[in-house]
């Protein structure tokens, strides 16, 4: 949907927090984009039961490893969500060919792909300190609504 950049999840590993995802992109019009290896099986039960009905509302797409997905997405930004960062979420104007990464639970982005070529941005969510991380699809939903809220909630009600 215009004006709702790409939520993409690198190797995921808990299935309710896909399923959660799954019901995002569904109310957001936000395309999922999940990157292989998966920790679990797309028609495993945890998972429908957490994306409940909306997995035919959602746009859904799986790649085999982070290069296909960055070839996929031609010359988006890709955006890497991580602690590590410095930048804050919200000092970013989102465009809606974005594509907002994030790591695995519980770890997190591997440096590895922090360091990948197509990381235009490393942005991080504010926490209180000493807390380690917030739930992997919380932290897709903050960032894709504020996505969403700055392009005017388009197709929104």
């Amino acid at each position: 949907m215009e004006g709702v950049p790409v939520i993409a999840f690198f190797e995921p590993r808990i299935p309710q927090n896909t399923g959660n995802a799954i019901r995002l992109s569904a109310v957001t019009g936000a395309p999922l984009h999940l990157i292989e290896p998966l920790g679990f099986d797309l028609s495993e039960p945890k998972l429908r039961r957490a994306g409940l009905d909306y997995h035919d509302l959602a746009n859904v797409v799986v790649h085999p490893d982070l290069d296909a997905a960055v070839a996929a997405w031609g010359d988006a930004r890709v955006l890497a969500f991580t602690t590590h960062a410095t930048q804050r979420f919200t000092d970013v104007e989102y465009r809606d060919d974005d594509v907002l990464l994030f790591g695995p639970e519980p770890t997190g982005l591997p440096d590895e792909v922090l360091a990948h070529p197509a990381i235009s941005a490393q942005l991080r969510i504010p926490m209180l300190p000493q807390r380690r991380s917030l739930n992997l699809t919380s932290s897709a939903s903050i960032a894709i609504y504020e996505a969403w809220r700055q392009a005017g909630f388009p197709g929104g009600e």
